[in-house]
């Protein structure tokens, strides 16, 4: 193998600074916007689908929190975990002053992309959650919708603004409004923006399915645009666990179930149909689950797709969308890699994850290197980068 491409990352985090609405909220706004404060942590407990049981105390260890309503989001460790040692990256409070600068300021983002081989990338909101549920659940829509446009503005103009196109904008939408959603996806477009969040099972929100044609204006803008779809693992509030006393480690070790849902209302909705140049991603679920759910979709719309209800809705094998226009996205999987045949050559991306507990920074490199040791240099160029700037349609590599 000649020497490892540049990487594009197409699943990194943002913390975002503490000015970020206090500064680009009108004026109007910023006393209900969000805010932080440092405040003492008593007790901090994961409850599942990024929902904590909490408590404070002036004496106990310092986090600094922002506070939006009647939330008060605590800044935790493991979300911001680069630099630390491994069995340090827990559950705990920490501060902007702890944290590597990396996190959230994007000079010394791009300085850390740099030392771990990364050209570019693609970075998804911390407060607000991965596609925006804070402000969908906010109980004053008219603050929410000009907070969502507050954080697309400073994810164009200031996070991306000047790192001449190694931070990649990724943009949310009001949620609760499909048609306002579409208009927002224009108006990035207008200005670059080629990549919108979404919720992998927007029913888990309380929203629309896909199935319903309610977003089908939002589809509509995306496609006209060549914005990408992008739906993270835990964009619907929820991660696959067992049972309430599970510990974490079991939904982070299903946490692709969603992904895989998700794919599934996708492929017999009929979306990728009446959109036939729709893009979409699957964000931190790894591959290696992607050839069955493709075998089984397929097999269930041969047998059964009549009583199943998709015989006039889903003209050919399910399988064949997925390949047209659906992007798969991995970090540590080598059984997705020994499958690549059947996830797609062309349907993988890689990413690095900074700055959480899951990041490969800053040994991104190394990993790689052996994860693609075999395969053919066109094939590593792919997943390295050139999936990427095609779905992504980025001024890279342009002779």
């Amino acid at each position: 193998m000649a020497e490892l491409p540049k990487i594009v990352s197409v699943d990194d985090h943002v913390v975002e600074p503490a000015h970020l609405w206090q500064r680009w909220l009108p004026e109007r706004f910023r006393a209900e916007g969000p805010r932080v404060e440092r405040r003492g942590i008593g007790t901090m407990r994961h409850i599942g689908g990024g929902a904590y049981e909490q408590s404070f105390d002036p004496d106990g260890p310092k986090a600094d929190c922002w506070v939006y309503e009647d939330l008060v989001y605590i800044n935790k460790r493991h979300v911001a975990a680069v630099g630390f040692d491994r069995d340090d990256m827990t559950m705990s409070p920490i501060t902007y002053d702890e944290m590597r600068p990396g996190c959230y300021e994007p000079a010394a983002r791009v300085s850390d992309m740099e030392m771990n081989w990364v050209e570019a990338s693609l970075s998804f909101p911390s407060f607000p959650r991965f596609c925006g549920q804070t402000f969908l659940e906010a109980s004053n829509r008219q603050v929410a919708e000009a907070c969502v446009y507050a954080y697309n503005d400073w994810m164009v103009e200031e996070w991306c603004g000047d790192s001449g196109g190694a931070l990649i904008p990724l943009c949310l939408i009001p949620l609760w409004d499909a048609d306002l959603a579409a208009f927002e996806v224009r108006r990035n477009a207008e200005r670059g923006v080629r990549a919108v969040c979404f919720s992998e099972i927007p029913p888990h929100l309380g929203l629309p399915s896909v199935h319903s044609g309610y977003w089908d204006p939002l589809f509509a803008a995306c496609e006209q645009t060549g914005t990408v779809v992008c739906m993270h693992i835990g964009s619907s509030s929820r991660m696959p666990a067992t049972s309430a006393d599970a510990p974490v480690a079991v939904a982070a070790t299903l946490s692709f179930v969603n992904a895989m849902s998700s794919l599934s209302d996708f492929l017999f909705s009929g979306v990728l149909v009446r959109f036939p140049t729709l893009k979409l991603a699957y964000s931190e679920g790894q591959i290696g689950w992607i050839p069955y759910i493709l075998e089984r979709a397929d097999d269930v719309w041969r047998e059964h797709r009549a009583w199943g209800g998709v015989r006039d809705i889903v003209p050919e094998p399910p399988s064949t969308y997925y390949y047209r226009q659906v992007f798969g996205c991995f970090f540590r999987d080598r059984h997705g890699i020994e499958s690549l045949d059947r996830v797609g050559v062309d349907n993988t991306t890689f990413e690095t994850d900074y700055p959480h507990t899951d990041s490969t920074w800053p040994d991104t490199k190394k990993l790689a290197e052996e994860y693609m040791q075999g395969l053919a240099d066109d094939v590593v160029y792919k997943i390295m980068r050139g999936n990427a700037i095609r779905m992504l349609e980025l001024d890279l590599d342009r002779s």
